[in-house]
């Protein structure tokens, strides 16, 4: 079992979701988060005043399948979040080494 974790632009989560979707993964987790990579944030003009935003809005989502998903859960999750531009996000792969379905107490692979 593996937790693929990735970071992407906000308005990409529709795309993933449908991605995701379509290869028969079932639910997800999103959380709004605020980072930055390489592009160390930019500078916006606000009543005239120029100010840095160091820290952009993304969202982590994290999705645990089986290890033999994993390869297809990346693929789909870096189709339909790429947009070519700069701060598209990063995908993680994670270990679980116990997972439990709290309402049946099925575990493991059997709770994902």
């Amino acid at each position: 079992m593996k937790i693929v974790m990735a970071i992407i632009k906000p308005f990409k989560l529709e795309e993933v979701r449908d991605a995701l979707t379509g290869i028969g993964v079932h639910g997800l987790t999103v959380t709004e988060v605020k980072g930055y990579g390489r592009q160390k944030g930019h500078t916006e003009i606000y009543r005239g005043a120029e100010y840095a935003v160091s820290f952009l809005p993304k969202l982590k989502i994290e999705v645990a399948v089986a290890a033999d998903q994993v390869s297809k859960v990346v693929e789909a999750i870096t189709a339909s979040a790429k947009t070519g531009q700069i701060g598209d996000g990063k995908i993680f792969v994670l270990a679980i080494d116990h997972a439990v379905r709290i309402r049946t107490g099925e575990t493991d692979a059997d709770a994902l």
